[in-house]
């Protein structure tokens, strides 16, 4: 179950695919409903305020202001921007050879294990293994665009 996508759904900011509910099922059984039910039930209890402080995880290495690289790229317009798409930022082989773009999905697997996502990448954040803090984290960078 994907918790960030209802919180950054009220943002305004869910893909059409990434926020379909997966896989197009009509199931009958409810059971649809009750997980949709409580992924909203989760993200409201966090959201980009939650996330803001999450980020303070990030903000040794990351700025938010546009242009303002670091030891890590902005993170200003991260949601939604070409993987590798800070033209001014120097980044590892592993990044630069990533095809794709920053999604709310491709976000969420890379912060909960950035080396199991982009194998060869040099960030040396471990991750973020909460699932809520990360739907947080997701919806404050939505904020940022």
């Amino acid at each position: 179950m994907h918790l960030f996508r209802p919180a950054l759904a009220s943002l305004g900011l869910c893909l059409a695919a990434a926020c379909s509910g997966g896989g197009g099922s009509d199931a009958t059984d409810g059971s649809s409903e009750r997980g949709d039910a409580e992924a909203r039930e989760v993200a409201a209890t966090g959201g980009a305020d939650a996330g803001e402080a999450v980020f303070r995880r990030c903000a040794a290495c990351h700025s938010i202001e546009p242009g303002e690289n670091r030891v890590g790229p902005s993170l200003h317009g991260v949601v939604g921007r070409e993987i590798g798409g800070v033209g001014d930022f120097r980044y590892s082989d592993a990044n630069q050879q990533f095809d794709g773009d920053w999604t709310e999905d491709n976000l969420n697997a890379y912060l909960e294990n950035p080396r199991g996502f982009m194998p060869g990448t040099t960030m040396a954040f471990a991750g973020i293994p909460n699932e809520q803090d990360r739907a947080d984290l997701i919806a404050y960078l939505g904020t940022l665009n």
